[in-house]
């Protein structure tokens, strides 16, 4: 991947594609990780003079324009971080985004609004993505992917543009390929990996390939029920997906076979119903009452877990280990990460859920070696697959 500072930008329109897709609560934006994670790459543009044009999508419109999903509120924080205004186009591709392109003096910062409003960003038809594709390139001379939580998706902005215009990754891609390429070559081992959320289908692809690269998986969250199935144990009420019992009694065995060791759940909260206020009791995870949920790994549990990434040398997280937006089940979720701050070893919070809860439960931030900003690139990435923003920007 060309490297930015290939580019000399000052006075050309660049396109930055960017990852702002944090979550709102009507137009208060509850986590500006992501905003934050996209400044050093904006600033730096601004810096050397280039007229900054930023691209980004928010939530799932289905290709048509919905207030909800509005970008103005980032606008607006992304100008407090950066300490200069940003303007705001209140279309894409329109006569909104072509004024205030136009307009732009050196060193200033434009912000496009949601991608997602047309049509033409995710669809599969490649002749409709590749039409919408040339509208955005108008826009500018120069392209720089700085998205990495959209690399995974072969969208107009992330794919077909660059091939159109002169690109170059951006600060934050850069930076998170370095991490994912560590997790993958040259390992410091014992290298231990830790995932959880809400069900094992979502990460079929990534729990196979790691079988083959890793000396521990820990599981936890609602997926961890499923592994429990697959034993033979009652998980009551507990989320479970029925249909992928025979693919994890697969990983079980595989593990078994390679050597990996496999940890799991050896006591939950057992819960009355879904709730925040629900009451529940500790039992142990092979033992869950008919007509109780489990939301979270248990105090045994949480020992067990930190026990086994304390002599870790490379740790990577993706998913929380119970309901962690209820104060009640965040414990789990909590555990794991102090253990990775408190870990010597090369720390990765793959994004998603995980980074939201590190920050959601008041962790320090400089307390792991990464946070990443995508979970499903990293994921991706990981299980081997090919990103068509990478290949992209490598073309």
């Amino acid at each position: 991947m060309k490297d930015l500072s290939e580019f000399d930008v000052k006075g050309r329109r660049v396109l930055v594609r960017a990852d702002l897709n944090v979550p709102l609560d009507g137009d208060v934006i509850t986590d500006d990780g992501r905003i934050r994670a996209s400044v050093p790459t904006i600033r730096e543009l601004a810096d050397k003079g280039a007229r900054v044009v930023v691209c980004a999508h928010l939530g799932r419109p289905k290709g048509e324009p919905n207030p909800q999903y509005s970008l103005a509120p980032v606008a607006k924080r992304l100008g407090e971080l950066l300490d200069a205004e940003v303007v705001f186009a209140i279309d894409v591709v329109g006569e909104s985004a072509q004024s205030a392109v136009k307009a732009l003096q050196d060193g200033q910062v434009a912000l496009l609004e949601n991608l997602r409003f047309e049509p033409g960003e995710e669809s599969k038809d490649d002749a409709l993505r590749a039409a919408f594709a040339e509208k955005l390139a108008v826009l500018a001379e120069v392209y720089v992917g700085d998205g990495f939580g959209a690399v995974h998706r072969k969208h107009a902005s992330v794919y077909d543009v660059p091939l159109l215009l002169p690109h170059a990754a951006g600060r934050l891609v850069v930076a998170e390929v370095e991490v994912l390429k560590k997790l993958t070559d040259d390992l410091a081992r014992p290298y231990a990996v830790v995932l959880g959320g809400a069900k094992v289908s979502d990460k079929l692809g990534v729990i196979g390939n790691l079988l083959t690269k890793v000396d521990r998986l820990l599981i936890g969250g609602g997926m961890a029920y499923t592994f429990l199935a697959a034993q033979g144990y009652e998980v009551g009420q507990s989320l479970l997906q029925k249909d992928q019992l025979d693919q994890v009694r697969g990983f079980l065995n595989e593990a078994a076979k390679r050597g990996v060791e496999l940890v799991l759940p050896v006591d939950v909260l057992a819960a009355t119903e879904f709730a925040e206020d629900a009451e529940y009791e500790v039992v142990d995870a092979t033992a869950i009452p008919a007509d109780r949920q489990g939301l979270d790994i248990g105090p045994r549990s949480r020992e067990l877990f930190a026990s086994k990434l304390a002599d870790a040398r490379t740790v990577f997280w993706n998913g929380p280990m119970g309901v962690f937006e209820f104060e009640a089940f965040s414990g789990g979720t909590r555990a794991v990460a102090e253990a990775l701050v408190q870990s010597e070893a090369f720390t990765v919070v793959g994004g998603g859920d995980s980074a939201a809860a590190v920050r959601k439960l008041g962790l320090p931030e400089d307390g792991f070696s990464h946070i990443s900003t995508g979970g499903g690139a990293s994921l991706e990435y990981l299980e081997g697959k090919t990103l068509p923003g990478l290949v992209a920007l490598e073309a």
